[in-house]
Parts: structure tokens; C-alpha cells; sequence
């Protein structure tokens, strides 16, 4: 079920956001939930070449496999940065 939220914009901002939407034919509120998707799966997410160096680095391999295994004993600490 589709959510409701409240966003405090400045009057620059809301008018951004305006023309922005406008320009590609969409709602503000399609726009924003766009972008920020978008965002987060650029944030979140490698590409598949960025897959591949990761899986043929042996090193790199071996310590995230070392880190999972303390993860689920539950050693270390998380580090936020």
C-alpha cells in the first residue's frame, strides 16, 4: 500500500524539483521517488564489472569471507562512517 510522507522544501528547491518534473513529463512526487530509488541503487549496488574484479580478487575473497564467518559469531564491531 502506497505511503504518504510530508517534505519540507525551500521555495528554490520546490521550483528545481518543478522544472525539473516538467521537463520529463512526471509528477514532483513521481520525480523525487524516482531519484531517490535511483540513488539508492547506485549507493547500494556494484556493476557487473565492478562484480567481476571483486570475485577474481583472491585476497579480497578471503577477507570478506573471514569477515562474514566473524559476522555470524558475531565478533567485531560495526563501524559507521
Amino acid at each position: 500500500m502506497p505511503k504518504t510522507i510530508t517534505l519540507r522544501l525551500s521555495d528554490e528547491e520546490y521550483e528545481k524539483l518543478s522544472r525539473a518534473a516538467g521537463s520529463v513529463k512526471r509528477s514532483i512526487s513521481n520525480l523525487i521517488s524516482f531519484l531517490a530509488l535511483q540513488k539508492l541503487d547506485e549507493e547500494s549496488f556494484v556493476d557487473e564489472i565492478e562484480m567481476e574484479e571483486i570475485l577474481a580478487n583472491p585476497v579480497l575473497m578471503k577477507r570478506l569471507k573471514r569477515g562474514a564467518k566473524e559476522i555470524e559469531k558475531m565478533k567485531g564491531s560495526f563501524v559507521d562512517v
